[in-house]
């Protein structure tokens, strides 16, 4: 406010800390207008908030510091812009579309590559003049995979050419063979009026390999149960992807930019065990 900011870019944690002090306090952005989320999937509920609440648009992005960082921006096409909001908020929740110099894959388990179809997903491959072909002092050797690089990402491209991560591929959760995606878990928990933060991991299963459970961090004054929660998903998922439980934490790891620690976080549980097995 201070500085009359009209334009900001941030992690959606750091938004979320935000605008979970604006609220309460009742205050109001007098000159923002528009914001840029990446380092992590933007929640369906942020991008409401700031539109519905706020009157601010959000660009969903996408990068990496060795992409120098911007690869994806989400900018309708003329040709959504008589679309529903619904159908609108479909787009935005992807990140985008790829800038220009950067081009996109995604490689299946199998090794080939997946079509743009929207439906089809595998680990997300970038490359570009900018985009890193080596590090410092060769640490980490080679990064290169035929001149692609392996961005840990697991995404669709749909028929546009809008990428949408689904997980990343270190916190992706294997359950009977099947994929479940940990920001799907996460974007409902925070959808939640009770929850300020939420975090899916997948914990080790006998018969299923693993099962995810979400730590929660509740609001503030805010109370919810184990149960609530859980039922809060029914109807929102498959019943299959439906977390086995709900742990509840003062606050969940963040990194310096405010990205979740996820391995911090599976370290702080490392003694956890699913209730009946």
């Amino acid at each position: 406010e201070t500085e009359r900011v009209t334009y900001a870019a941030g992690v959606p944690t750091v938004w979320q800390m935000l605008l979970g002090h604006m609220k309460p306090a009742g205050l109001r952005f007098s000159t923002l207008r528009r914001t840029v989320i990446g380092g992590s999937a933007c929640p369906p509920a942020m991008i409401t908030a700031f539109n519905d609440d706020y009157g601010v648009e959000v660009l969903h992005a996408w990068g990496m510091t060795e992409m120098s960082p911007l690869g994806t921006l989400c900018t309708l096409k003329n040709k959504h812009l008589s679309m529903s909001e619904a159908d609108k908020m479909k787009i935005r929740l992807k990140q985008g579309r790829a800038i220009y110099g950067v081009d996109m894959k995604i490689v299946g388990e199998d090794g080939a590559e997946q079509p743009w179809d929207g439906k089809a997903y595998g680990d997300l491959y970038v490359k570009g003049p900018w985009i890193v072909r080596e590090y410092f002092k060769g640490e980490g050797g080679h990064p290169l995979v035929d001149g692609w690089f392996p961005t840990g990402d697991v995404a669709t491209i749909d028929p546009d050419g809008y990428m949408q991560i689904t997980d990343h591929s270190k916190d992706v959760i294997k359950s009977g063979g099947e994929w479940i995606s940990s920001i799907d878990i996460e974007n409902i928990a925070v959808a939640h009026p009770a929850v300020a933060m939420a975090a899916c991991i997948g914990v080790r299963h006998p018969k299923w390999d693993e099962r995810p459970i979400v730590a929660i961090v509740k609001k503030p004054g805010a109370e919810v149960t184990r149960e609530e929660l859980l039922r809060f998903y029914e109807g929102k998922t498959a019943k299959w992807q439906i977390p086995d439980d709900v742990v509840f934490v003062d606050a969940i790891p963040l990194g310096a930019t405010g990205k979740m620690q996820k391995m911090k976080l599976r370290e702080q549980l490392s003694d956890y065990k699913l209730p009946n097995t």
